[in-house]
């Protein structure tokens, strides 16, 4: 059992402090009044065991939050072994380095451990079935955290990432809005934009609060890359004329990972334990834009 955390004020730990969650969380912390340890990859290497393990218990925070991982998913599928070090490796040894030093452990994964041949939204006790190296590998570790740490861990799912920090579909588009010609983004893959910035504050509250076990925590409302794609468009100012919807079987090159069809994640878990909802998406969008532009 981890130590009993007492008042809001609390020291934190983050891994992947340089990637674009792992920014938006040590400034969404530091901004809330917290203590903030942030370790890059340069810092500490989550798959040295022992490099975890003396650096985590040598300040013994209240709260680790795992953002490293190895995110390059069409990479995994020829790299199975630095996958699943990055996804599967990395998490068990910081998990163990957190039992040891009585922490709480959030550690972050992805809608990606999900096959996407359900109709609905995926809720956080659906069966797992990951298509690719890349979901395989994140959802091993999620279960070596959860071995490690059992009820105390709290691992956040999370889909289609999007921030000020890091290259993401946001960013991509913005610089292709003024560009001639179509833009075709595959409309047969639906799922839910998150925001990196919000994302960090719902971190924050569920470390605060204590919430453990496994929770799904996205912006609200689901739409296909070609619909997300066109909203961007529109909020920047472009011709929205421009974005066509193709199917997934026509993208060139074919991409070497499958994904998902459905990548919606219900956040019932989130609702069951009475915590609010993020933002809509299209509120967080136009803020993320107003920063990018």
């Amino acid at each position: 059992m981890v130590g009993t955390i007492t008042g809001a004020h609390m020291k934190f730990a983050i891994t992947g402090a340089a990637g674009m969650l792992g920014t938006d969380t040590t400034q969404t912390l530091q901004r809330l009044g917290h203590d903030v340890v942030a370790w890059t990859r340069h810092d500490l290497d989550a798959t040295d065991g022992t490099a975890a393990h003396a650096m985590i218990t040598a300040i013994a925070p209240d709260v680790v939050v795992n953002c490293a991982a190895f995110t390059a998913v069409d990479a995994c599928e020829t790299d199975r072994s630095s996958a699943f070090a990055g996804n599967e490796t990395a998490a068990r040894n910081v998990a163990a380095a957190c039992l040891a030093s009585r922490s709480r452990l959030i550690h972050i994964s992805t809608d990606y451990v999900f096959d996407g041949t359900k109709i609905e939204p995926y809720t956080e006790t659906d069966p797992t079935n990951p298509l690719s190296v890349y979901g395989e590998s994140k959802l091993a570790g999620e279960t070596a955290v959860l071995e490690t740490l059992g009820p105390d861990a709290t691992v956040i799912r999370t889909s289609w990432l999007c921030g000020q920090h890091g290259p993401n579909m946001v960013n991509t588009v913005l610089r292709l809005v003024d560009a001639t010609g179509p833009l075709r983004f595959v409309s047969d893959q639906r799922g839910c934009p998150t925001f990196s910035a919000d994302l960090a504050e719902t971190i924050e509250l569920l470390a605060t609060t204590q919430a453990a076990g496994i929770f799904h925590v996205t912006n609200q409302g689901a739409v296909s890359w070609y619909e997300f794609v066109a909203e961007i468009v529109a909020q920047a100012g472009g011709d929205v004329s421009r974005v066509e919807p193709i199917p997934t079987s026509a993208l060139q090159p074919p991409r070497p990972a499958p994904r998902p069809r459905n990548s919606v994640l219900d956040n019932a878990a989130m609702r069951s334990a009475g915590l609010p909802m993020l933002d809509d998406y299209r509120l967080a969008l136009s803020r993320l834009i107003a920063t990018l532009q």
